[in-house]
């Protein structure tokens, strides 16, 4: 299957229907199979590391050392760590009974949901595509992958590599692009896990909802920087500029604006100034921008904000690139500030404290990420307290998406579900309880005729 591949008629229903008869057969389920998947997984991003960077490179211009980082190193480690702890995971969990429910045994077992779907977006399409796959094949499903069409190289890559590593009876690649993810999530799926904007999630979700189809969503946002006066400038500055140069602001969990307190506003802007100055040192000036219309909408936002322009601003239209660009205080109602970024445009604005700086974040939709710098532990308490985000990085942007030990995952319009780690493992199994009874004791008091002695004793026991 290539690139070239949109839709192809009963090729959803038909590879639905081997897919569910391959795990009717509980192929799928036992743990040697999952932890081949999972090897296979490993090897299929090392051993074809220039293949992935060079796809990488023709979809987004992505350099090498940021393909490795950004999706290569990233998958093999989640798939690692799933392999490591798989064992773990899928053991039965006993619990305790109450009084009235002795004798017998309780506990809940993880088994696979089925035959489930993992929808790739364009920004990280093999992390963000084969890291949602771990957790699939973690916890025992047939899979149908379906790549972003607005990453064709990527997306034909993995067509190509998918069946070679991992289970093409159990594992399968369908690409294209809208007209296909509908027909997918027609065939009535166990799960459907949507990596996007927040619009297409909506439409994921409609549609799942005719078969009342689960869905994992997630969908980023406007992942806000507080930066507080107490902490330490020069890393934050840093930090701040690194991150958001990753894949050209390209990434769910960018910062996408900053609030500093007034007293540190112009050190912290002349840090990331000279921070993307020299990051950017013999690169060209401006980044590139994935097509036509992503560089359209984010060159439209550098138009009528009412801020400063501290850096950057300019654009090239011929190659769809930006320069990376620092607005200092645009108007908060601008479009700038209105929806995510997704691009190289950081908007810092000065606030005069850190409630200020709170009650922002908490006037507007619940972010994916919210990142703190600040040397005070009381600051980041009242933080963790006072808002409401996906995660929280204190004093540093976008690493909690790299920690498999914790859920990744947003809240409001940013998303629903989390995974990573174990958590994928939840999102991707059905938790099972069982009770277990003897046949004897079967006391008659459990029957009626409920005299009122009976139901007596029944108020008491119950």
């Amino acid at each position: 299957m290539t690139s070239t591949v949109t839709h192809v008629e009963g090729g959803a229903e038909a590879t639905v229907a081997r897919l569910r008869s391959t795990f009717a057969a509980g192929r799928t389920r036992p743990l040697a199979w999952r932890l081949r998947q999972l090897r296979g997984i490993e090897r299929l991003v090392t051993e074809r590391e220039p293949d992935i960077a060079a796809a990488l490179a023709q979809d987004l211009g992505r350099p090498a050392p940021y393909a490795w980082l950004g999706d290569i190193a990233s998958t093999a480690a989640e798939a690692a760590f799933a392999r490591r702890h798989l064992k773990r995971w899928m053991r039965r969990r006993r619990t305790s009974l109450p009084l009235s429910m002795l004798p017998g045994r309780g506990f809940y077992q993880y088994e696979p949901l089925g035959t489930v779907l993992v929808i790739g977006p364009w920004n990280y399409p093999v992390y963000l595509t084969l890291g949602p796959l771990v957790a699939a094949v973690a916890a025992g499903n047939t899979v149908v992958v379906k790549p972003s069409e607005h990453a064709p190289a990527t997306s034909a890559l993995l067509a190509r590599l998918i069946p070679e590593y991992l289970d093409p009876d159990a594992v399968a690649v369908l690409e294209g692009d809208a007209a296909v993810t509908q027909e997918l999530l027609a065939q009535g799926l166990d799960l459907a896990f949507f990596t996007g904007g927040p619009g297409i999630g909506k439409k994921v979700m409609e549609a799942a909802s005719a078969h009342l189809t689960p869905v994992v969503l997630e969908l980023g946002g406007k992942s806000p920087v507080i930066v507080t006066a107490d902490a330490d400038i020069d890393v934050a500055a840093r930090r701040i500029a690194w991150v958001k140069l990753l894949n050209s602001g390209q990434t769910c969990i960018a910062p996408d604006y900053v609030l500093v307190e007034a007293g540190v506003r112009d050190r912290l802007v002349a840090g990331i100034v000279a921070t993307l100055r020299e990051f950017r040192a013999g690169e060209p000036a401006a980044q590139p921008i994935v097509d036509d219309r992503q560089f359209g909408r984010l060159a439209a936002l550098l138009d009528g904000h009412g801020g400063e322009v501290a850096a950057g601003g300019g654009t090239d239209a011929a190659t769809h690139a930006i320069e990376p660009t620092v607005v200092v205080d645009p108007d908060p109602d601008s479009a700038v500030m209105a929806d995510e970024i997704f691009g190289p445009i950081l908007p810092v604005l000065t606030v005069g404290s850190l409630d200020e700086a709170m009650r922002f974040v908490n006037a507007r939709p619940k972010p994916l990420g919210l990142y703190l710098f600040t040397g005070s532990r009381a600051a980041q308490e009242t933080v963790l307290a006072g808002t409401s985000s996906g995660g929280v990085v204190i004093n540093h942007l976008a690493m909690h998406c790299l920690v498999p030990q914790l859920p990744f995952g947003g809240v409001g319009t940013s998303g629903m579900g989390a995974y990573h780690g174990e958590w994928g493992f939840h999102a991707f199994s059905h938790r099972k309880a069982v009770l277990a009874k003897p046949a004897k004791p079967d006391p008659a008091l459990m029957y009626p005729p409920y005299t009122d002695r009976k139901m007596a004793l029944l108020r008491r026991f119950f």
